[in-house]
């Protein structure tokens, strides 16, 4: 059970408005708890909506180079609400494949799974914030043999984005999405 309750319909008309800007047109199912519960402090999340749309949908980071960030991000968390809402969304749009998927919640995720050199920098970087919120100069090397200087601010702030993400689910206790991808075992 969630520690805030997310909104339940009918809402408000300027609340209606505001989760359907956060949700894609013809989504079958109700806005994510998450949002609902983002709804409840309507100035906190409007300056969130700017800062997550931006980096969903306008990112200069390749979009499953985007989803793997985020995979690693919010399964070293142990975030399974997020995990599983971008299994279930993102992973196939960008061709992310279930081996790569679930290799990205294991301790070493290049260890059983195909990944780009490209990748393995990523993951290695996503790891090394993880554990000491810096980058040595080899992880860093290893980024800027891929990315330009905008790509590489911008995966600093998605990283830091979904971590930041992974700890206001996870400290709301918010439960998975019925429809969500389970988070591997």
């Amino acid at each position: 059970m969630a520690r805030i309750d997310p909104l339940d319909p009918p809402y408000p008309r300027e609340v209606e408005q505001a989760l359907g800007r956060w949700m894609p047109p013809g989504v079958a199912h109700e806005p994510l708890k998450l949002f609902r519960v983002l709804h409840r402090h309507p100035d906190l999340a409007s300056r969130m909506f700017a800062v997550g749309a931006g980096l969903l949908g306008h990112g200069l980071l390749p979009s499953v180079d985007r989803e793997i960030v985020i995979a690693r991000v919010t399964a070293r968390t142990g975030c399974a609400y997020e995990w599983g809402v971008h299994a279930a969304t993102f992973a196939h749009q960008v061709e992310l494949g279930p081996e790569q998927l679930r290799a990205t919640t294991e301790a070493d995720p290049t260890a059983n799974a195909p990944w780009t050199p490209r990748h393995v920098a990523l993951l290695g970087a996503v790891d090394e914030l993880h554990d000491t919120a810096r980058l040595s100069r080899p992880a860093w090397n290893a980024l800027c043999d891929h990315y330009q200087d905008a790509q590489l601010l911008e995966f600093l702030v998605l990283a830091g984005w979904y971590r930041t993400i992974s700890y206001l689910a996870n400290g709301l206790l918010l439960e998975e999405e019925p429809w969500a991808a389970p988070f591997p075992a």
